[in-house]
C-alpha cells in the first residue's frame, strides 16, 4: 500500500526532481517506509512505500528488463503469485517477488487487457520510456483512489489531490459546480472533483495520456444476471467464495501484522470469524449507543482478543478539520470520525493491515434504503407478492402510492415504483430546491439528480428483466461506493499508515452476488438475507440477523449541547461564508436545531464540514506537520 504522484511536462530534470521530492511529501503518511523516484526530461514518478510484500526489493518506481517502461502502483494484487507463474513461464524475468511487477510485466505481454487479470484493489501508473506514454488504471471497484489534471501544460496524476499543490502549474480553485450536488449527497458525486480542473478516474476505468491527449475507457461493469438455483445452492456459493476472499486478502510478508475491525455488524463479524486474526480492533463513543460492548462480547465468544476504546467528544470534535484535510474533499458522512480513530488506534497497537467488512451492503442488497421500510412482517409479505405482479402494473400501483399517507404506504411505494423514481442512494440531505434557498446564485449551478443518475438507470432499464433492487444496488455501486464509502476508507486508513483491505468487495464475490437471486437477498425475512444465513454458519445467530447500524455518531447530541453548537455557530458567522450561503438562514437552522425546533443534524453538518474544509484548503493553506513520521533515506534515480 503506498501514494503514488506523477506528472509529464517538457520541464528539465533538474526542476523535476525538486518538485517531485515536495509532491511525494504531502504524502508521505500514506507510506512511510520508504521512498523512490524518478525523473527526465518528459515524466517525473514520485512514490511513497507502506511495505507488506518483498519488504527489501519491492521499492518503485519499478523498471522492466530492459528499463524501457516503469510502473508505480498503490495497493495490493491477491492472484500475483499465479499470474507472475504464468509470465515466468512465458519469458519475463522479475527482479523481485513483489506484486507491483506483475503489473509491469502483464502490461508488456497482455497489454491494456491486464487489467483484467488482476484481482484486487489497485490504482497505478506505467510510463513508456521509448513512447513517451503513460498508461494508468484504477480497480473495479473504486477501492484505492487515482487523481488527474492537466494545468498550464503540465498533466498530473496521483493518489491524492494534496499532492499536485506544490507544483507552480496546478492552479487551485474551487469548482462552484460541485457544491449543490454535494449538499444532497454528503459527499461529491462528480467525476470533476471540488477542485475545478481536477478529476476522478472512475472505478473499472484506464487512461492512456500521450503528446498532451488524454484517453479514457471503462473497461469492466457488474452484470445482474441471477441464475436458477435454490436458495441453499446460494448460501453454499456465497459461503464459499467469501471464505475464499478472506483467506486471500490476508496476504502479508512475514513480521507484518494483520488485524481486523470488528462492530457489531454482521459484515466485519463474518470477516473476523472467517479471519480469526491476533487482534481485533473497535471503536466507540462515550455517550449514546456504544457498539463495542457487542465487539467485545463477540471477540470473547470466538476466543480472540480485541482492543477497543471509546472516544470523547473534544477529541472527536479536535480532529474533525484534520480528518476533512487527509479526505481532498469534504465528506460529511459522520462516520468518517469513528473511522479516523479505528485506524489510529489499529496503528498505535503495531498493525499495519486491517480487514473490514465494507461492501456487503451493495453486493448482496442490505441496505434498508432499498424499500425496507416497516417492521410489520406480514405487510412485507404481502409487498413481495405484489412485486411478482408484472412490470408495468407494478408500476401503475406504484404511482397511485405515491404520496399517500397510510401505514405501510412508504415501504409499499419504495419497493412497487421504478427505482429511478424512489432511489439516489443512501443519503438525501438538503433537496435541489432547500439547497437553493441557502446557496448564494452563483452557486446554484451544477448536475441535477437527474444529470448524476440517469447514466446510470438508463443502463439498467435497457437490460428487460432487471430487478429494482438490483438496479439500487448498481447506482451504489457506480456513486456512494467509490464516492463515499471506499474513499473515506482509504483516506482515514492512510491517513494513519495503515492499509484497509476489504473482501467482501472482491470482483470475485461479485460474480457470485449478481448471480444470486434478488429475492434470496432482499424479502420479507431481511435485508442480505442469503448472505445473513451464510454469515449465521460461522456466527452466533444474534449475530447474523443483527440489523444494520453504521458508525453511531452523536452528531444531534453534539449539535444541542452549548460548547459544540458555539463552535459550530462560529463558523456559521465568519464573513466567507457569505460568499456561499444565506447566512441568517444558517445561523436560523443551527439556533432552531439547538433549541430543538427542528431536527436540522444532517443539515448542519453537511454545511459545517464544506466549510471546515474550504477554510483549510483555500483560506489557511493547512499542511499538518507530519515530521514526526519515519522517514527513509533514499537516493533518486535521474535520467
Amino acid at each position: 500500500m503506498c501514494g503514488i504522484v506523477a506528472f509529464v511536462d517538457n520541464e528539465e530534470p533538474r526542476i523535476k526532481d525538486q518538485l517531485i521530492k515536495k509532491m511525494k511529501e504531502r504524502i508521505i503518511h500514506r507510506g512511510p517506509d520508504d521512498e523512490g523516484q524518478y525523473v527526465d526530461e518528459h515524466v517525473a514518478l514520485g512514490f511513497r512505500r507502506l511495505s507488506f510484500v518483498d519488504l527489501k526489493s519491492g521499492n518503485q518506481p519499478i523498471f522492466n528488463e530492459d528499463n524501457s517502461k516503469a510502473v508505480e502502483f498503490n495497493g495490493e494484487i491477491y492472484n500475483f503469485e499465479d499470474l507472475r507463474e504464468e509470465l515466468i513461464k512465458d519469458g519475463h524475468v522479475f527482479k523481485t517477488h513483489a506484486d507491483t511487477e506483475v503489473i509491469l510485466h502483464g502490461y508488456e505481454q497482455w497489454g491494456k487487457d491486464v487489467v483484467n487479470k488482476l484481482r484486487g484493489m489497485f490504482a497505478f501508473v506505467i510510463w513508456d520510456l521509448k513512447k513517451h506514454e503513460m498508461f494508468g488504471a484504477r480497480d473495479h471497484f473504486g477501492i484505492k483512489p487515482l487523481y488527474y489534471a492537466k494545468m498550464n501544460g503540465t498533466f498530473f496524476v496521483g493518489s491524492e489531490i494534496k499532492a499536485f499543490l506544490d507544483h507552480p502549474n496546478f492552479k487551485m480553485e474551487l469548482n462552484k459546480r460541485a457544491l449543490k450536488s454535494y449538499m444532497t449527497f454528503q459527499y461529491n458525486v462528480t467525476q470533476e472533483t471540488f477542485f475545478k480542473g481536477v478529476y476522478r478516474l472512475p472505478e473499472a476505468h484506464y487512461f492512456t495520456y500521450k503528446d498532451g491527449k488524454f484517453e479514457m475507457k471503462q473497461y469492466w461493469d457488474e452484470d445482474f444476471d441471477p441464475k436458477d438455483e435454490s436458495f441453499d445452492q446460494a448460501v453454499d456459493n456465497i459461503d464459499q467464495v467469501v471464505q475464499n476472499s478472506v483467506k486471500a486478502h490476508t496476504y502479508a510478508d512475514k513480521g507484518i501484522k494483520v488485524g481486523s475491525f470488528l462492530s457489531a455488524g454482521v459484515d466485519s463479524s463474518l470477516v473476523t470469524a472467517l479471519m480469526r486474526p491476533n487482534n481485533t480492533f473497535s471503536i466507540g463513543f462515550d455517550r449514546g449507543y456504544d457498539e463495542t460492548k457487542q465487539a467485545r462480547e463477540l471477540a470473547a465468544k470466538l476466543k480472540l482478543k480485541n482492543t477497543d476504546k471509546l472516544l470523547i467528544d473534544e477529541e472527536a470534535f479536535k480532529a474533525f478539520p484534520l480528518i476533512q484535510y487527509y479526505l481532498d474533499e469534504p465528506d460529511s458522512n459522520p462516520s468518517v470520525v469513528p473511522l479516523y480513530f479505528l485506524n489510529k488506534l489499529a496503528k498505535d497497537n503495531g498493525y499495519k493491515a486491517l480487514l473490514s467488512g465494507e461492501g456487503a451492503d451493495e453486493l448482496f442488497a442490505g441496505y434498508t434504503a432499498y424499500g425496507f421500510n416497516t417492521k410489520i412482517k406480514f405487510l412485507r409479505w404481502i409487498t413481495d407478492q405484489l412485486k411478482k405482479l408484472p412490470k408495468e402494473k407494478r408500476y401503475k400501483l406504484g404511482e397511485w402510492l405515491e404520496g399517500k399517507h397510510f401505514h405501510g404506504s412508504e415501504h409499499l411505494y419504495r419497493n412497487l415504483a421504478p427505482a429511478r423514481e424512489t432511489f439516489i442512494g443512501q443519503a438525501y440531505i438538503f433537496s435541489p430546491a432547500e439547497a437553493n434557498e441557502y446557496l448564494k446564485p452563483e452557486y446554484q449551478d451544477g448536475p441535477s439528480i437527474t444529470d448524476l443518475l440517469k447514466p446510470l438507470y438508463d443502463k439498467c432499464d435497457a437490460k428487460e428483466d432487471m430487478n429494482e433492487v438490483a438496479k439500487k444496488q448498481y447506482v451504489d455501486l457506480h456513486r456512494f461506493m467509490p464516492g463515499d464509502i471506499c474513499l473515506k476508507a482509504d483516506k482515514m486508513s492512510m491517513a494513519n499508515s495503515v492499509e484497509i483491505r476489504v473482501p467482501l468487495l472482491d470482483k470475485e464475490v461479485m460474480k457470485v452476488a449478481q448471480t444470486t437471486p434478488t429475492n434470496y437477498l432482499f424479502n420479507y425475512k431481511g435485508t442480505k438475507w442469503a448472505f445473513r444465513m451464510a454469515a449465521n454458519r460461522h456466527l452466533p445467530e444474534e449475530w447474523a440477523t443483527r440489523p444494520k447500524l453504521g458508525f453511531p455518531t452523536p452528531v444531534r447530541e453534539w449539535l444541542r449541547e452549548k460548547k459544540y453548537y458555539e463552535v459550530v455557530r462560529e463558523m456559521f458567522e465568519q464573513d466567507f461564508v457569505k460568499k456561499f450561503f444565506d447566512q441568517d438562514k444558517l445561523l436560523k437552522l443551527a439556533d432552531d436545531n439547538f433549541h430543538d425546533k427542528v431536527d436540522g443534524r444532517r443539515k448542519i453538518w453537511t454545511v459545517y464540514t464544506f466549510l471546515v474544509w474550504y477554510k483549510l484548503y483555500f483560506i489557511d493553506k493547512f499542511k499538518p506537520d507530519e515530521s514526526g513520521i519515519d522517514r527513509a533515506k533514499k537516493q533518486p534515480v535521474e535520467a
